[in-house]
């Protein structure tokens, strides 16, 4: 599919309902969205978030002209969805919580998570709204071990696997029901999209927990990083991937992976940027833990929990089926974190003068 064909009488489409707006995905959504010609209606949790979105498309240069408009509506209550789907002619569902500390307990996560899905569902359905794009996650698919560490989307993760965190769970949770939610009523057909960790440049004032971890290494808040290995994904290439989702008539009842090449360890991150930003060599990590390191820490240290349930796997993720299906075609890894520093750089990070 090429950019002609997402683009193609944008007017005829219908309005796009974006949720999640204000998160690292939906602002790009939105500006590519409005880029394109789109009509594009943004919902928030309250109205003083329309400011956050608005600053966010001047970042991108994007003017929104009389094509942006926005709905009040919060996942965890029926009010405003209905407003927020009339007209709609696509949904790509980006909201879902995700906390900056662990949560004290699992429900915390996965009952948002889950019944907001099933909320934007309903409806979506409700309004015969034919499709919803909705953002899942790498966490549903690869956290179990298997044999030979080779995923694709014909794969999901345990929910009772050991060590799981909360997080990954109410992914899980949430995209199975999503499809037991279209399976049992029918009427609406589904596209998932599944990225694992999402870098690049940012256009909002909070960063994700992905382009934390550059932040960190660039300023020196991480002088030893744990043995993990992760896939990448640049936030262009997934915004790109949903709407590929979105308008290709194979797309529906599919879950497509977003990863832009083979997984790269924290540590090779960092070798990435001191190649590319030298100032700051001599504050980025020098030091990797081991496996054995790391799941001592990860008793009293819960940032590490991810990386001790990980064990120091290198998996093998598959991006053949959104390149052979809809003819998506990502970004080098290496360029999608040298993009990110970058993007954080123009945000006003200062790095350590060079020598």
């Amino acid at each position: 599919m090429t950019t002609e064909d997402l683009t193609a009488s944008p007017s005829e489409r219908g309005t796009v309902l974006v949720t999640g707006g204000t998160g690292f995905v939906g602002s790009h959504s939105v500006a590519r969205l409005l880029r394109e010609g789109y009509q594009t209606r943004v919902t928030v949790r309250e109205p003083g978030q329309e400011a956050e979105v608005r600053a966010a498309l001047r970042r991108a240069e994007v003017d929104p002209s009389s094509r942006l408009e926005f709905v009040v509506a919060d996942l965890s209550a029926d009010d405003g969805w209905a407003d927020a789907m009339d007209g709609v002619g696509h949904v790509l569902h980006h909201a879902s919580p995700f906390p900056s500390t662990p949560p004290e307990t699992e429900e915390e996560l996965v009952l948002p998570a889950r019944d907001g899905t099933l909320r934007v569902l309903s409806e979506a359905r409700k309004a015969g709204i034919p499709q919803v794009v909705m953002t899942s996650s790498y966490a549903a698919v690869g956290y179990t071990v298997k044999p030979g560490n080779h995923y694709s989307e014909a794969d999901w993760t345990d929910p009772d696997t050991e060590g799981l965190p909360a997080y990954h769970k109410s992914k899980v949770l949430a995209e199975r029901a999503a499809w037991d939610y279209v399976h049992t009523h029918g009427g609406i057909e589904l596209a998932v999209v599944n990225p694992t960790g999402i870098f690049g440049p940012q256009l909002g004032d909070r960063p994700s927990a992905s382009l934390g971890l550059v932040k960190n290494m660039l300023t020196g808040q991480m002088p030893v990083v744990p043995i993990m290995y992760f896939g990448v994904a640049d936030v262009r290439d997934v915004v790109d991937l949903h709407l590929r989702a979105m308008l290709h008539p194979k797309a529906a009842g599919e879950r497509f992976i977003a990863v832009g090449g083979p997984a790269i360890s924290l540590f090779g991150m960092a070798q990435i940027l001191r190649e590319h930003f030298p100032a700051a060599a001599d504050v980025l990590p020098s030091t990797e833990l081991t496996i054995e390191q790391v799941r001592e820490a990860a008793k009293t240290e819960p940032a590490l929990r991810d990386a001790a349930a990980m064990r120091g796997r290198i998996p093998v993720i598959s991006n053949e089926k959104a390149r052979s299906l809809l003819g998506w075609k990502p970004r080098d890894v290496t360029e999608t974190i040298v993009a990110t520093a970058d993007g954080q750089i123009r945000l006003g990070l200062t790095l350590p003068e060079g020598d």
